[in-house]
């Protein structure tokens, strides 16, 4: 396996980040709604709307979409190989993170999450500007780092293998099969997965900042995910197992990939097996 350590923090505290404003090496973006970024923002964030990460194509809108829109992406942004990423949202901070991994698979590693996202920065009373700001073009070249994608392919010879896990961030009921999010799809899992809800790795408490990292592994431990391991996240639209990759990479996880079909292609190819559980009886 290809060795993705990163010796940066892959999620900073508000407080760090105020003290890093203005740096000529930080770029930081704003990928929640295009109308919250004009009612206020971090100085200097420029606004990336989601639909740019994505295909948006049914039935698999969570695939990436071509290298060169890719390219454009990271040129809007003002992106350069010297300067470090911010990300942030307004919503969980599932955007941000689908933003971080899209640039991981681009080959840009320098990035982190704003814990909490905006919900953090506005709430414990850091500055925010309204005017909208434009960055230079980028001269970033992107390029596919496959060490963190997964394929269908991929994923479905790792079910028949030990050393990798796959690990589902939908909801227990998508995950058992008794929610599907479209009629075209199949219920259950994909065989093998193990199941943490993105939410339930969320403080609701602290501004949606992640629990701690004592907790967190706990959760993990307690389905039998360990560091050692290849860890393969998905979920619908791999919106929420952005979040879950980010998870992983807080904690020093090295080998983890997203797959960006997640169970929109997954669930809605009939040549792929499925798994479901029976539904949790009641107390």
């Amino acid at each position: 396996m290809t060795d993705n350590t990163h010796t940066e923090a892959r999620v900073i505290e508000a407080r760090e980040l105020e003290e890093m404003l203005p740096r000529d090496d930080l770029l930081v973006v704003d990928v929640g709604s295009g109308e919250n970024y004009l009612r206020g923002h971090i100085p200097g964030a420029v606004h990336l709307d989601y639909n740019g990460l994505i295909l948006g194509q049914p039935p698999a809108p969570g695939l990436m979409p071509p290298l060169a829109q890719l390219q454009r992406v990271v040129q809007f942004i003002g992106l350069t190989a010297g300067k470090r990423v911010i990300a942030y949202d307004d919503q969980g901070n599932g955007r941000a993170s689908r933003l971080l991994w899209t640039l991981e698979a681009v080959g840009h590693k320098q990035s982190a999450l704003l814990n909490g996202g905006l919900p953090a920065w506005y709430n414990e009373g850091h500055p925010l500007e309204r005017t909208p700001n434009r960055a230079e073009p980028g001269d970033f070249s992107v390029e596919l780092n496959p060490a963190v994608i997964a394929d269908k392919q991929h994923v479905l010879a790792a079910i028949e293998d030990a050393r990798v896990t796959l690990l589902d961030a939908r909801t227990p009921e998508e995950y058992r099969g008794t929610s599907v999010k479209s009629p075209i799809q199949r219920p259950g899992h994909i065989p093998g997965a193990v199941n943490l809800n993105w939410l339930d790795t969320i403080e609701r408490n602290d501004n949606l900042r992640f629990k701690p990292k004592a907790e967190l592994r706990g959760l993990l431990a307690q389905l039998g995910v360990e560091r050692e391991q290849e860890i393969i996240v998905y979920c619908q639209t791999h919106h929420r197992s952005s979040h879950s990759f980010m998870m992983l990479r807080h904690l020093g996880f090295d080998h983890i990939r997203g797959y960006p079909g997640s169970w929109s292609e997954w669930g809605s190819d009939p040549a792929l097996p499925v798994e479901s559980l029976p539904p949790t009886p009641s107390p």
